[in-house]
């Protein structure tokens, strides 16, 4: 902690300029990592359907869909869109104050949706969002409309980072529009938590990921309860928490959305390094993922971002990679040790060595890069033999590994002890996996998804790599990471004059049996052709714009997500 006190806020907050933009520079790098109509639904003359609550919160956001959702089963297989990557409480994750505005509240919206106490009043000391948010041109002091519920003039929106993106009724909206998976990921990382507990002091919570994960857990569990109370009672709600496959596939026949909770920490266990040195046991990994059993979780990442006791990362590249570097450096003790690829190996990406920018050097003027040797670079660390025993517990407990973030050789350790248990577990959920191993994961029966790129982008990934996937006959999803500080969808260039054309409001639902119109949420209505995915309730008419610049062939493949996803962690129970 003693290399951040030259520029540790005081209790007034008077600080040094120069110093804090160094710091606020260091915290935006590092939440890199991480890393219409408006009429309401009507209910008929005769009483409300299934899908409609009896008691809803007045007021409230708007689903602005109509029609009832689509239920069953085709030849024995659903259908639905997957997400396999997104963060719906992360703002009980980084201490608490870090995102802000909650997913939902027992006080309503105008409770949930407010924006950080830290933000107040104008923005200026809402260092994160700040640097991070285009609009605000990296201006570390830059000022922003505080207020959320009712008038929404600056957030949600697909360049803030630091908003709530997953308020529960959006999330009703992507489901309504026909998504029926959603693997909600408990995350945190300690480093971001401790930084952003100095510049804007105090957290809420603790930074331990252990922590975070029951605390984001417990939230799930008690949204789950939330929505049952509006719907009638307790299992009738469309938000349902699923711990095998079997329950997934009821939930998704009755036409309700299955939630799956996966855990995407630095620190699993407290398993980090410092100094080289393990900072956790067999014994605590045993612990931990019979805790996690217990909690419901079914998926997880062994590293993310900083090597920890378990396994080495992929690197990021560039800026991004060094500062990333510098908080692997601040939380470990020990900067990454890439070394030259030899000749046929998977790189990790290049980057770089040497001195830190000037700018950073007087912050933290006893941390110095090491000189790399050239790129392409390969993280040494691969898979420990902790990890192993990690991995093996895994699969033991029937659990699905994350592959994605895993170092090169952690992931290639990791496909031969999956193969040799002929182990289909095996998932990539957002895109940070090299494409290299995609054969071999969907050898296994794994399932991996795109990250939810810009609709230009994610088609030209789909075209791709779809021959591939119809070697293995697998569906295709999408991993949003929202609420997880990698950005969501902007506005799709050029689509008015294009020969796709925008999204026109209003348009049906993937399957075909729901319209919907433009979203409202108080006084605001969003429109994907000017806002982008500004929130979760967009991501229907991001698929929207998918069909319109892919084609119908495209949605069928998202279509099919689910049950590919289901089959992966059929197998995987079933080992």
């Amino acid at each position: 902690m003693s290399r951040f006190r030259p520029v540790v806020p005081s209790r007034s907050r008077r600080l040094r300029r120069s110093g804090y933009a160094v710091l606020a520079a260091v915290l935006a790098t590092l939440v890199a990592l991480m890393g219409a109509s408006t009429a309401a639904t009507s209910a008929t003359a005769a009483g409300p359907a299934w899908w409609e609550p009896v008691n809803p919160q007045t007021p409230d956001s708007q689903v602005n869909v109509t029609g009832a959702p689509f239920k069953g089963s085709r030849g024995g297989e659903v259908r639905g869109l997957v997400d396999a990557h997104t963060h719906m409480f992360s703002d009980e994750g980084f201490g608490g104050n870090v995102v802000c505005g909650r997913t939902f509240s027992v006080d309503g919206i105008a409770s949930a949706l407010q924006d950080c106490p830290a933000h107040q009043p104008n923005g200026n000391l809402a260092l994160i969002e700040n640097l991070t948010n285009a609009r605000l041109g990296g201006n570390p002091f830059a000022s922003h409309d505080t207020v959320g519920w009712p008038t929404f003039n600056f957030w949600p929106a697909y360049d803030s980072f630091t908003h709530q993106q997953m308020y529960y009724k959006w999330v009703e909206r992507a489901w309504r529009g026909g998504q029926r998976v959603l693997v909600n990921d408990l995350v945190s990382n300690s480093g971001l938590c401790l930084i952003n507990g100095v510049v804007n002091p105090p957290n809420k919570s603790s930074c331990n990921d252990m922590d975070a994960v029951r605390r984001e857990a417990a939230r799930t569990r008690q949204l789950e309860a939330f929505i049952d109370g509006q719907y009638g009672g307790t299992g009738k709600g469309w938000f349902r928490v699923v711990t095998n496959p079997e329950q997934a596939r009821s939930v998704i026949e009755q036409g309700k959305l299955a939630v799956v909770l996966g855990v995407e920490t630095s620190e699993p266990f407290g398993c980090k390094q410092f100094l080289t040195i393990p900072g956790c046991t067999k014994a605590q990994i045993d612990r931990g993922l019979d805790e996690l059993q217990a909690l419901g979780v079914s998926s997880m990442f062994l590293c993310h971002k900083f090597d920890n006791a378990l396994c080495g990362v992929r690197y990021d590249e560039g800026t991004t990679g060094l500062i990333v570097n510098l908080g692997q450096f601040l939380t470990t003790g020990t900067w990454w040790n890439p070394r030259t690829c030899k000749a046929g190996e998977v790189p990790d990406h290049t980057v770089i060595g040497g001195v830190l920018p000037k700018e950073l050097a007087i912050a933290f003027p006893l941390a110095v890069v090491p000189v790399y040797p050239a790129g392409p670079h390969c993280n040494p660390r691969g898979l420990s033999s902790l990890g192993e025993y990690a991995l093996r517990g895994m699969i033991s407990r029937n659990m699905m590994v994350e592959l994605d973030h895993m170092s090169a050789k952690a992931a290639e350790r990791s496909l031969q002890i999956l193969e040799e248990n002929r182990y289909a577990g095996a998932l990539s959920s957002h895109s940070w996996m090299d494409t290299s191993y995609v054969e071999r994961l969907y050898s296994l029966g794994g399932f991996a998804t795109q990250y939810g790129h810009d609709t230009t982008q994610f088609v030209a990934d789909w075209r791709a790599t779809k021959a591939q996937r119809d070697r293995f006959g697998v569906g295709y999803g999408f991993g949003m990471d929202m609420n997880g500080f990698g950005g969501t969808p902007a506005p799709r260039a050029g689509a008015a004059t294009s020969a796709a054309g925008p999204v026109v409001y209003p348009f049906r639902s993937v399957d075909g049996g729901s319209v919907l119109s433009r979203q409202t949420t108080g006084e605001r209505t969003w429109d994907v052709n000017v806002d982008g995915v500004a929130h979760y309730g967009q991501v229907p008419d991001w698929v929207e714009d998918l069909r319109l610049v892919g084609g119908q062939e495209l949605v069928d493949d998202l279509m099919a997500g689910a049950e590919s996803y289901l089959d992966t962690w059929a197998a995987t129970a079933g080992h």
